[in-house]
């Protein structure tokens, strides 16, 4: 018996990823953020309470 093919099979580096707006870090898509990875701005409640743009 086999499994039904997946779109992801263990390789990280094929995740889509985006930068915090405030911090500025690599946030790498997670499977919490499937349904809104759109609206995901912030890598951390810390980023998210900040708000300030790094730089």
């Amino acid at each position: 018996m086999s499994t039904p093919p997946s779109s992801f099979r263990g390789n990280k580096a094929a995740l889509p990823s985006k930068l915090c707006v405030a911090c500025g870090r690599v946030m790498t898509w997670r499977r919490h953020w499937a349904k809104n990875w759109a609206e995901v701005k912030y890598c951390s409640d810390a980023c998210r309470r900040q708000k300030t743009p790094a730089g």
